[in-house]
């Protein structure tokens, strides 16, 4: 799977089941969640994480959080329900 409009970020701490916030550019962004399950250990303050950029009218978050980096491994948060 490709994805366009990636950039990678810092996990900070998850709000709600859907919305987490990261750290991006310098700046603290919301991200949507897709996986609403805990991810608990993989979405731990200072997590490197991967943000696409989402330019759709009406969204309540810019952010999409796609995947986080566990070690040396990325892990997709879609596989991990």
């Amino acid at each position: 799977m490709e994805y366009r409009h990636t950039q990678t970020g810092v996990f900070l701490t998850r709000l709600n089941r859907f919305v987490a916030l990261a750290e991006a550019n310098g700046e603290t962004v919301a991200c949507h969640v897709k996986n609403t399950g805990r991810c608990k250990e993989l979405l731990v303050p200072g997590a490197k994480v991967v943000l696409q950029s989402s330019f759709a009218q009406g969204r309540k978050t810019p952010y999409t959080l796609l995947a986080v980096y566990k070690g040396n491994r990325i892990v997709n948060i879609d596989s991990q329900i």
